[in-house]
């Protein structure tokens, strides 16, 4: 019987414009079979999680140019870096700096000089709940959901892999905040269910952009939505080239050709029934037409022709 493989180091990213500290942190966290990055700048530490995640990234507070705070603030709004684990060191621990800190999407801090052993202690805590967090993001992934979450104010609070590399398509480079026609699903007036958006870069092997739609508040003042591909079939655009419909409105009416009830077709959909009443509604109005069965029959012929 072949061994276990060891399991893999967890990576972490020490940001100080000290090397004197750089070293001796390394040093610390190597005995501790972590595996270390390093960066003397703010930039250059972002620059470092865009090509390689780290599992949780130490931060000096107190930087030239681009301080710890504000380094954290532009690393949570990297689409999936979110849940990466941040810890402030600084010699500052009066309460202000403490607040700044966990204002900026730190999780803890330590005062300097630091302490190793308390160090890798909170370390290997914090580690431990960012990977159930990680864990339940891939499995819901696995799952075939891509997820993610939003507050009010249309900023991403966390994505699961598979969301983040979708909305990478669709976000501004370096920003957190999302498009409008999706913040709009956060709305609490007559918000729509699902809006569909041009993808750039969203997935080279297929055509078309990405599709979000609301699931659900999962807090007081956080919403849960979901992500996917779009890809017109091939009765759907056959449909779209015959009749003035717009994608989801094809994809109601092929189902509904298909003897769907508004129900299963909002099943299918990821829609409520009301909603699906609405884009027959539109339907019946753009085709000039009164009723389903007129609309089954539209349906059939134009897939037909």
């Amino acid at each position: 019987m072949s061994a276990s493989p060891e399991p893999q180091a967890p990576t972490v990213l020490i940001v100080d414009d000290s090397p004197g500290t750089l070293g001796f942190l390394t040093e610390a966290l190597e005995r501790e079979r972590f595996t270390v990055l390093v960066a003397l700048r703010g930039e250059r530490a972002l620059a470092t999680v865009q090509q390689m995640r780290p599992d949780l990234v130490l931060m000096d507070a107190v930087m030239p140019e681009l301080d710890g705070f504000e380094t954290c603030r532009r690393l949570k709004r990297m689409p999936g870096a979110g849940t990466i684990p941040v810890i402030f060191m600084t010699g500052l621990s009066d309460t202000d700096h403490v607040i700044r800190g966990l204002e900026a999407g730190g999780v803890d801090y330590v005062t300097k000089p630091v302490v190793p052993q308390e160090l890798v202690a909170r370390i290997r805590v914090h580690l431990a709940g960012a990977q159930l967090v990680a864990s339940a993001h891939a499995a819901i992934d696995a799952a075939g959901h891509a997820l993610f979450a939003a507050g009010p104010d249309g900023k991403l609070r966390w994505a699961t892999p598979g969301a983040a590399r979708l909305l990478a398509g669709v976000m501004a480079p370096d920003s957190a905040t999302l498009p409008p026609s999706v913040c709009a699903l956060l709305g609490e007036q007559s918000r729509p269910e699902l809006v569909e958006l041009p993808g750039s870069g969203v997935d080279a092997d297929r055509d078309g952009g990405v599709e979000i739609c609301l699931v659900g508040r999962i807090g007081q003042d956080e919403t849960l939505l979901r992500i996917a591909i779009s890809q017109p079939s091939q009765d759907e655009a056959r449909l779209r080239a015959r009749l003035p419909v717009t994608p989801r409105e094809a994809e109601v009416l092929i189902w509904l050709s298909r003897g769907k009830s508004n129900r299963d077709i909002g099943d299918i959909l990821g829609l409520s029934p009301r909603t699906v009443n609405k884009h027959l509604e539109q339907i019946y109005a753009k085709l000039g037409i009164e009723n389903r069965s007129s609309a089954v029959a539209m349906t059939l012929h134009a897939l037909a022709a």
